[in-house]
Formats: C-alpha cells, structure tokens, sequence
C-alpha cells in the first residue's frame, strides 16, 4: 500500500472506531432521554450503524481487517437524567465530525464525498441536539488536540471516539 492509501485506511478504521462508539453511547442517550426526544435518538442510532456498516465493507474492501467494536466504553460525563443524554448526544455528534473530518482529508473520489457527507449530517443531529451550531464542525476537537488534549482519532475505549 501506498502512503496515500495506509492514510486513508488509517482514517477509515478511526471512523469505523468511532461510530462503534457512537451506537454505543446512543444505547446510553436512548436509556436516558426524555419520550419527546427518544425518535430523534433512535434515528440517530440507525444511522449511526448504517455507516458503522457501511465503514466495515470500506475497510474489507481494501483488504484489511475492521477494527472490532470495544465490549464497553467509557462516558465522558455521568448521564443520569434527560438533559445529560442531550448533551452526550451533542458531544457524540460533535466528535463524530471530528472524526470525520480526517477522512474528508484523506480520502478522494466517492469515499470523501460519503465521508462530507458524514460529516455534514453529524453537525446537523449535534445542531438539533444541542440546539446552536459550532462555526466549523469537526475542527473544534482538531483544535483541542493539537492543545494536547488528546487525539480524536477514535481509537480510545471511550463511548465517544475521543477520549
């Protein structure tokens, strides 16, 4: 494999990592949000496993092994109530593009397109979420790591692909 390509392979494995961490943390936010809310979040899990699936064929199709789900992850914040699972939702999303935003970069053709518009629908859900928009969604957490506040790859056992 090319430099390119272990690039981008690389990326696809962080987003795969990172939407096995969402279905996950969105099991948690479908748990803990209020009636009001609960289709919203079980759209949001549905899609999360379509392109959880949707990473894995990619990854097959380039000839690697995707990386497995973790069998728990950690939460970013205690969710005991409506209003925490909001805000975990939010955060999921948030690093979700995060995560995203990586394989924009190192992706072309058909798979950058798919992964934009990962990306796009990420902060769209994290926007209706939280109810307000970041001004460049994904960057935020790139931000945050080049801080050394760690990575946002999606490869740490958090139920967000950061930890």
């Amino acid at each position: 494999m090319s430099e390119a390509e272990d690039r981008e392979l690389d990326a696809l494995q962080a987003a795969l990592a990172a939407e096995h961490a969402a279905v996950y943390g969105y099991g948690v936010v479908g748990g803990r949000v209020g009636e009001e809310r609960r289709g919203e979040a079980r759209t949001a899990y549905d899609a999360h496993r379509a392109r959880r699936d949707a990473l894995a064929r990619d990854v097959s199709d380039l000839g690697a092994k995707p990386v497995a789900a973790a069998a728990g992850y950690a939460l970013p914040f205690e969710v005991p109530d409506s209003a925490s699972a909001v805000r975990l939702a939010a955060e999921l999303e948030d690093r979700v593009a995060g995560v995203y935003s990586d394989l924009v970069r190192a992706a072309d053709g058909d798979r950058r397109a798919a992964a934009a518009g990962a990306l796009r629908e990420a902060a769209v859900r994290a926007v209706r979420w939280r109810g307000g928009s970041v001004a460049f969604p994904g960057l935020a957490e790139r931000a945050g790591a080049s801080a050394g506040q760690g990575p946002a790859s999606g490869t740490s056992a958090s139920a967000t692909p950061t930890a």
